[in-house]
Parts: C-alpha cells; sequence; structure tokens
C-alpha cells in the first residue's frame, strides 16, 4: 500500500469488455484526479491542459469547470474564475466547490454582499461548515453588518469552543466599532490559548486596544514584547511611538517614529508625527525640517498646520493666520484650524475676526464644545 495518491502506480485499467461510454468515464476520471494532483503541487499549466482535455470529452464537466476556475482563482485572475465556476453552476447548481470557489472570488473582489448571496447557498446544503460560517462572518464585517457579523462568530464558538478565526474575527469586529473593551477581551483569549507560540499580531492588537483606551503603559508592555520577536514590526513601532506620544513623553515617542522613518523615509503620516513630536519638545528647526520632508512628498494638511503653529509659537501671527485660512479651504471641518486660527486673531488684536472664524465653523452646522466655550469666552457680553 502507499501512503498519498502521489506514489500510487500507475496501474493500467482493465479495458475487456468495456464500452466507449466506459472508457470516457475512466480516462475523465484520470484526467480529474491528475488535474487536482497537479493543481496542489502548483503545477497550473499542466492541471489546466488536464481539465481541457476533460472539457473535450465532455463539455460541461463539473469537475473540469470547477478545476478551471480553481487554477485561475490560484493566479489571482478572479474574473475568470468566476465565468468557470458560474458556468458550472449554470449546469450543477448547488455544486458546493463552485459555490465556494465563487464566493472566495467575489471576497477577493471586494464584492462582499456577492459572496454572502453564495455563502448562504452553500449553507442551504451544510449548515455547519465552520469555515464557511467564519467567511461569512468576515464578510458581515467587512460590509459593517455588525449583529450578523457577531451571530454567526459566536454560532461558530458553540460548534467550536475557541476557535481562533471566529476569535480573531470578534476581536476585529468590536475594534472597528470602536468597542474597544470588548475586543480586547477576545484578543486576550487568543493570547491566553496560544502564549507559548503567540501570533505577533495579537499582541499588536492587544497594544492597540489598550492604546485607543488610552491604558498607554499596558499598551507598551504588548508592543515591546511584539518589538522582541520583530524589531522592525511597523505596528509595533508605531504603538509605542504612539502610547509615549499620549503619555506626553514627546522625546521617547520620536525614538520610535525615527525607527519607522529609518525603514520608511518617505512615510508622509510619520515624518509629521515626529515634526509634532520635536515641536512639542521645542527643537523648531527640527521640527520645521521633518515637516517641509513631508510636504516635499505632497500637500499635507497636517504638516502646514504644524508649520503654522511654530509661526504662531514664534509670534509670527500674521503668517501663521493666513496658512490656517488656506488649510481651512482644503479642510472646511476640521474645528481645530478655527480654534488655532481665532487665536491669531485674538494675539492680532482682532477680536472680531476671531469671532468671525469660530462662527464659520458654527455655520457648519457641527456641535464642538472647544469652539462653543472659545466663542463664548471671546464674545462681548451683551449688556
Amino acid at each position: 500500500m502507499t501512503d498519498s495518491l502521489h506514489e500510487m502506480p500507475n496501474i493500467p485499467e482493465p479495458t475487456e469488455g468495456l464500452t466507449d461510454e466506459d472508457k470516457k468515464f475512466n480516462e475523465i476520471a484520470e484526467l480529474s484526479k491528475n488535474g487536482y494532483l497537479l493543481l496542489k503541487d502548483n503545477r497550473i499549466d499542466e492541471a489546466e491542459h488536464a481539465f481541457r482535455k476533460i472539457l473535450e470529452l465532455e463539455v460541461k464537466n463539473n469537475y473540469a469547470l470547477v478545476g478551471l476556475g480553481d487554477a485561475a482563482r490560484k493566479r489571482n485572475k478572479f474574473r475568470d474564475a468566476v465565468d468557470y465556476y458560474t458556468e458550472c453552476l449554470a449546469s450543477h447548481p448547488g455544486n458546493n466547490y463552485a459555490l465556494f470557489g465563487l464566493a472566495d472570488c467575489y471576497k477577493a473582489l471586494n464584492q462582499y454582499n456577492k459572496a454572502i448571496e453564495i455563502w448562504e447557498q452553500y449553507l442551504q446544503h451544510d449548515d455547519r461548515n465552520i469555515t464557511v460560517l467564519t467567511r461569512v462572518a468576515d464578510a458581515y464585517r467587512k460590509i459593517r453588518d455588525f449583529r450578523q457579523s457577531k451571530l454567526l462568530y459566536l454560532r461558530v464558538l458553540d460548534m467550536e469552543e475557541n476557535n481562533p478565526y471566529a476569535l480573531i474575527g470578534l476581536g476585529h469586529l468590536h475594534y472597528d466599532f470602536k468597542e474597544y473593551r470588548d475586543a480586547l477581551y477576545y484578543w486576550q483569549k487568543m493570547l491566553e490559548i496560544n502564549e507559548a507560540s503567540v501570533d505577533i499580531r495579537v499582541l499588536t492588537s492587544i497594544g492597540n486596544c489598550h492604546r485607543k483606551l488610552k491604558t498607554f503603559e499596558q499598551g507598551i508592555y504588548y508592543f515591546e514584547r511584539a518589538l522582541s520577536m520583530d524589531a522592525d514590526n511597523f505596528y509595533a513601532l508605531f504603538g509605542l511611538a504612539d502610547c509615549y506620544r499620549g503619555m506626553n513623553q514627546q522625546f521617547r515617542s520620536v525614538e520610535y517614529w525615527n525607527k519607522i522613518l529609518a525603514k520608511d523615509p518617505n512615510n508622509k503620516v510619520i515624518l509629521t508625527r515626529a515634526g509634532d513630536a520635536y515641536r512639542n519638545m521645542g527643537d523648531y528647526d527640527l521640527a520645521q525640517q521633518y515637516y517641509q520632508r513631508a510636504l516635499d512628498i505632497e500637500f499635507d494638511v497636517y504638516a502646514v498646520l504644524g508649520l503654522a503653529m511654530i509661526s504662531k509659537i514664534q509670534g509670527r501671527y500674521e503668517e501663521s493666520a493666513t496658512s490656517l485660512s488656506r488649510l481651512i479651504q482644503s479642510d472646511p471641518k476640521n474645528f481645530r484650524l478655527y480654534l488655532e486660527l481665532a487665536e491669531c486673531k485674538m494675539n492680532l488684536n482682532d477680536r472680531q475676526g476671531a469671532i468671525a472664524a469660530l462662527q464659520d465653523f458654527q455655520r457648519l452646522g457641527i456641535r464642538n464644545q472647544l469652539v462653543s466655550e472659545m466663542l463664548d469666552r471671546i464674545k462681548p457680553r451683551e449688556a
């Protein structure tokens, strides 16, 4: 006996007494078996050749059409794969392999509603398939249907306690909906199950929950654990920098912003964050260099804002007000710009200009407590 299909001896089928139909059936079976073995070995050209030979023998053969769909999917040619699976389903409705492949293609094409529709058809035939249930839950998460997504993830956990895909999915789901404590619960469960061989993404996800909850010191512990596994991990470096920023330890945060920039010197977001850190440390020359590096890549609201803030700090109020007014045109809903502009106007002894700036923001119909408080503070009291 042999251990796997790869090692099976090529014993010719007895042909005596077989009809032409029997011979065709045997040939198709052999081609199909070989095609799928070739596909498993990533010998895609040879697999496709075998499947096309089947279609010469039987035009609508379901194994060949699914095989060609699988081959196209392996090449990331998802639209071609959709055509093969759809053709198969037209002749063989309810073919589970075609349904599964088709749904996966729609998912890869970000057509999540179509993927859900196909997976729901699959579940009519096999409603306890955990792989499909988690994929449907993932798709509902992508279209931000919190209730349906959570329902399916929990259904998986009822069937298989501590299923990693369901726990990870629930972690992402709650995080996406800003329910950080619930997200933390599911990520912590993942850590408890795999403490000895934890995936670095679990550690950075736990760290991110703490970052969002502003429990920065706890977040630092998990990001540092992640860095001990991969010293260049972007998410761990970013998380540490942002935690130290939240703790107002700018000198520590800039250390990690610069570690990211050492690997990715043209990261505009990180350049502006580093610029902010240097500005908050009072190193205005260095801050300006970082903001300018960001602007050399392309226009960036936060880089221009950072430069305007430096101008304001250094008493160049007119220059700062001009920059802020231009920024408001490109980012009219950013309340912070109006507050900074109003402060510049006040420093220029232009109270009416400050009031006008804050009222411009209020006319957008957006409520903001800081804007309202400043307006109350600077508006003259009515007699």
